[in-house]
């Protein structure tokens, strides 16, 4: 197995977990949360990221609003739902949980 395919698995199992803390208090549009991963250095491009918005819209997590641009049209900007933010809290105790059986592992190896 290569380390790059292990990072990307590892990477994905935390995105839509990272994407629901970025917009966790703030209404953003889509190229603000690109940049938000960008600066954690959790690389993504439209492409990877649409589809999670859109399935994490589908759950009830988010939802958006039109808002006019005065740089081209319109811009949709997602927020967290109220069954968002509880689903956040809820993966913010499961990674507290993860973090913590993982650096327990660590520290017991031989």
């Amino acid at each position: 197995m290569k380390i790059e395919n292990a990072k990307a698995q590892m990477r994905k199992g935390v995105l839509e977990y990272c994407i629901l803390l970025v917009l966790d208090g703030k209404p953003l549009y889509a190229s603000n949360i690109i940049q938000a991963l960008k600066e954690a250095k959790l690389i993504v491009v439209e492409g990877t990221l649409y589809p999670l918005l859109t399935r994490l819209k589908n759950a009830g997590l988010l939802t958006y609003r039109w808002e006019e641009s005065t740089q081209g049209p319109p811009r949709k900007y997602y927020e967290l739902t109220d069954s968002g933010r509880k689903f956040l809290g809820d993966l913010e105790n499961s990674w507290g949980e993860l973090v913590e059986s993982v650096g327990t592992v660590k520290n017991n190896r031989s």
